[in-house]
């Protein structure tokens, strides 16, 4: 399987579909407040970088970075297509984004996922990738339906 990663093409309709699956997938976990995912508005931002994972031209997971401030970003977006889960695909596309960020000179990640068992294998492989628990960042407070995590430099 041939996993190849590029920038997201905001043109595409199926990236729309994609994102916004994403956002129904969340909707029965928490209640609004405590959903942080961004929209595909706030993926197209100045300060966003959002990258798409394909396999024979298909979608099959995104990932984004956001910058929160210099040096820091925040990743935003992790999705995989739930019919490709298991097969590496968030690993690869992790690995991307860590690359990317080590490229500009990044020295902090930090991201903010669910609590909630829905949530287990995304916070088991940020957990694999060097990401610790750290307390609320940018502009989140505490909330028991968030676990914030961070990475710093050097990454993958």
């Amino acid at each position: 399987m041939h996993v190849s990663i590029g920038r997201a093409d905001f043109d595409d309709p199926r990236l729309a579909a994609f994102l916004q699956a994403h956002l129904d997938d969340l909707a029965p976990t928490a209640p609004p407040e405590s959903r942080h995912a961004l929209h595909l508005d706030g993926l197209r931002g100045p300060d966003v970088r959002l990258w798409v994972a394909s396999i024979d031209g298909e979608i099959a997971g995104t990932g984004a970075l956001a910058a929160l401030e210099p040096g820091h970003e925040e990743l935003k977006s992790m999705r995989t297509d739930p019919a490709r889960r298991g097969q590496g695909i968030a690993t690869r596309l992790l690995d991307h984004l860590l690359r990317d960020a080590r490229a500009r000179h990044v020295h902090r990640i930090s991201l903010e996922t669910g609590s909630m068992e829905f949530f287990a294998p995304a916070r088991a492989l940020y957990a694999k990738a060097g990401f610790v628990p750290c307390p609320p960042f940018g502009s989140y407070t505490d909330d028991p339906n968030s676990v914030f995590m961070t990475m710093t430099s050097p990454f993958r």
